[in-house]
């Protein structure tokens, strides 16, 4: 008789055990941030990417599907809160009013972290840092930035690139003049056209660009930080991204999807 009533006590201890563990989870599963578990709850995760960048976010049309680094942390950032992601192709000139109109809840797609975005949007901490260049003809014999000066650099509208080109100018005594496009495919069509003499944007994003006929300038400038924006009210958000972010760098995941796209992110330090 003992003897059963010393398992029955084992049982319901055990028992007990499995619902506190039940309890528990449930319990954490409750501590989710407010803004967090709105998205939760809606069963989606509404993400702005770029579409036209290889490596970073691009759609391909035979497949139907979006691929490249940034769609990546998308999906992630997605399966930790067991939603489903439903990707949106942006602009520069379009993603951040479809987050200001809530047709996305982030927009990833190569925003880099300055004072002003940060005014006005809720931004992560850097997932990638990056470096201007210059994506120039091969023929054209420019091995340097200095031969640019007095031509025609192409950049993208709505783009940080044309102010750092000015600045960048501005403090190299360089002259140059500009011709902005609304896509990066865009810009590269015009430089194989000879319709400008370099594309500028991020290094990265130019080495989706690259060809037999073209070539990256050695030397770039002005690091840039890419962040994950949101709405300025959604700070829970962006603090619930953020320690995502640190997880991932301790863990290697973030490296892992570096290396599968062949990114090499500039250091952080890099002028």
């Amino acid at each position: 008789m003992k003897k059963f009533a010393s398992l029955l006590a084992v049982a319901l201890l055990a028992l007990a055990a499995v619902s506190l563990g039940t309890h528990s989870k449930a319990t954490a599963a409750d501590k989710l941030p407010a803004q967090v578990q709105k998205i939760k709850d809606t069963g989606v995760l509404k993400v702005g990417v770029k579409q036209d960048v290889p490596n970073f976010g691009y759609y391909d049309s035979k497949s139907g599907k979006y691929t490249g680094m940034e769609v990546e942390i998308a999906k992630k950032i997605a399966d930790e809160l067991g939603v489903k992601v439903e990707y949106t192709a942006v602009t520069s000139q379009t993603r951040e009013a479809l987050l200001d109109n809530g047709q996305t809840d982030l927009t990833i797609a190569t925003y880099t972290i300055n004072d002003e975005r940060k005014a006005n949007y809720s931004i992560s901490n850097p997932y990638y840092y990056d470096q201007v260049g210059f994506l120039v003809n091969k023929s054209d014999n420019i091995n340097s930035p200095k031969d640019l000066d007095g031509k025609t650099i192409g950049v993208a509208q709505g783009s940080t690139t044309k102010t750092s080109l000015e600045e960048y100018a501005k403090s190299n005594n360089l002259h140059f003049k500009y011709m902005q496009l609304g896509s990066f495919p865009e810009l590269a069509i015009a430089l194989r056209a000879f319709r400008i003499d370099a594309f500028s944007v991020d290094k990265s994003i130019l080495t989706g660009y690259v060809s037999k006929n073209n070539k990256i300038l050695d030397q770039g400038f002005d690091t840039m930080e890419y962040g994950i924006a949101a709405k300025k009210s959604n700070d829970q958000l962006t603090n619930y991204i953020n320690g995502l972010l640190a997880q991932w760098r301790k863990d290697g995941s973030l490296q892992k999807i570096y290396d599968k796209y062949n990114l090499d992110p500039a250091d952080a330090d890099d002028e």
